[in-house]
């Protein structure tokens, strides 16, 4: 599974989602937006984060840089100013079948790079793609919208 990191959510900010929700709120998160994580079950919700924040659990670390918690907790502790230092939440994931994705990888449907805290949560989201081909030393102007094999 993945998730898109750069895609906001049309109609859903983080507070507006919070008050569905019933999730009261303390903290100040006016202007925090809700993604668009990817095609599939769009009404289910995904906190990608730091890793400084752990509920035994629930939250999958997927490396140093990377959490993932899927239950409302981490959204009642976001609401409260107590959750992950570093969070944003996706509706929906993109998913492959098993063996799907490497076969892409393989015949070079995908660039692939590691991602940092930086770009995921930090950059502009109409940033994100450039700043991830930049990382790869890729100018997208040298891309081409034919592919083939030499």
């Amino acid at each position: 599974m993945g998730l898109v990191v750069n895609k906001p959510a049309d109609h859903v900010s983080l507070p507006s989602l919070l008050d569905q929700l019933e999730i009261p709120r303390c903290a100040d998160l006016s202007g925090r937006s809700v993604y668009a994580g990817g095609p599939v079950e769009m009404e289910r919700g995904f906190v990608l984060h730091s890793p400084d924040y752990d509920t035994e659990m629930s939250t999958l670390q997927v490396n140093e840089q990377f959490a993932m918690t899927a239950t409302l907790d981490v959204l009642e502790d976001i609401a409260a100013g107590q959750g992950p230092m570093l969070a944003m939440v996706a509706l929906g994931y993109c998913g492959w079948a098993p063996g799907q994705l490497e076969d892409e990888i393989a015949q070079n449907g995908w660039l692939v790079g590691d991602p940092t805290g930086g770009l995921v949560f930090e950059a502009e989201d109409d940033r994100k793609w450039d700043l991830a081909m930049s990382s790869l030393g890729i100018d997208p102007l040298s891309l081409s919208a034919v592919a083939g094999r030499a």
